[in-house]
């Protein structure tokens, strides 16, 4: 097929590349726009799918909006057979959705309806749930509403944000190439109008630890914010990122150390903190950290 591909960070490159070597035509690569990043925020960083798409010399467009009558018309122009969409981060207008002959499919990280939006990895682990995946949807004007072709299932058992949005990513691309491959093969089958849920947008501000949540709920914010924006906490005026975290026993008053490695009294239960990261500083094992940075038992973490 004839193929405008759209998407963004590193969830997006596998699909990018698992289409190409299907053999199927890239006709275009949309994706955001370069970002400030490098050194002090001063150099414009490409996103993951724009490195991928010129290093394989696949054009690359990255307009700021698509509700202007030029981009639409240039997209249209492109006359592809479909648009492949994952994590792309822009909303689709009804002429973007109608331009491609098969029209546009996404690769969305849950198993819908739950965890339609922004952030679905992230809201499934912070849940508790047990079980995710990932389907191929039909795009339609509302947010993640279309009808899925095809979904492949995991279970999260312990996984972090990072490992789960690897083991997505790959299963994903693996399953819109079967799509592709036999599009007549792969009912629509409509969304389920129970069990909606939506996965908003990762606020910063939700990772701080609030020490009086559950042990639980705690190691499951620790796991969800890895590798970012990382869960945290404030000690002697100093930030720490928590990287890694066990449940463990004891109890006590919520955010004191309760012995010297670095377990900590919860809103109900205690939890053992593994790895960390002083702000500017390398990430490392709780033992490691404990050498250079002092935290006895009974000191409190905000």
């Amino acid at each position: 097929m004839r193929v405008i591909f759209m998407g963004t960070p590193d969830f997006a490159v596998p699909t990018l590349v698992a289409l190409v070597e299907a053999g199927h035509e890239l006709a275009c690569v949309y994706t955001q726009p370069p970002r400030p990043g490098g050194r002090r925020g001063k150099e414009l960083t490409p996103s993951p799918v724009q490195h991928e798409a010129e290093r394989r010399g696949i054009p690359v467009r990255h307009p700021v909006s698509l509700k202007g009558g030029d981009e639409q018309a240039e997209f249209a122009a492109l006359k592809a057979d479909i648009a492949v969409v994952a994590a792309y981060g822009l909303i689709l207008p009804q002429a973007i959705l109608d331009a491609p002959r098969h029209g546009c499919l996404n690769v969305h990280g849950s198993l819908l309806p739950r965890w339609r939006g922004a952030a679905p990895v992230q809201r499934a682990i912070l849940a508790g749930d047990t079980r995710t995946g990932v389907g191929i949807m039909r795009m339609e004007r509302g947010l993640d509403t279309g009808p899925v072709l095809l979904e492949g299932r995991t279970a999260i058992d312990g996984k972090t944000a990072g490992e789960l949005t690897g083991e997505l990513a790959a299963m994903g691309a693996k399953l819109m190439v079967r799509v592709l491959a036999d599009l007549a093969a792969f009912p629509e089958m409509p969304q389920r109008e129970d069990g909606v849920t939506y996965a908003h947008k990762i606020d910063k501000a939700e990772a701080r630890i609030d020490w009086a949540r559950s042990a639980a709920e705690i190691e499951r914010q620790v796991r969800a914010f890895h590798p970012a924006p990382g869960a945290w906490f404030e000690f002697a005026g100093e930030r720490c990122k928590v990287l890694g975290a066990d449940i463990a026993e004891g109890s006590g008053e919520p955010g004191v150390v309760l012995d010297d490695v670095l377990t900590v009294a919860c809103g109900a239960g205690a939890i053992r903190l593994t790895r960390l990261q002083r702000a500017g500083r390398p990430a490392m094992d709780a033992a490691d950290l404990l050498r250079g940075w002092a935290i006895p038992a009974g000191a409190v973490l905000v």
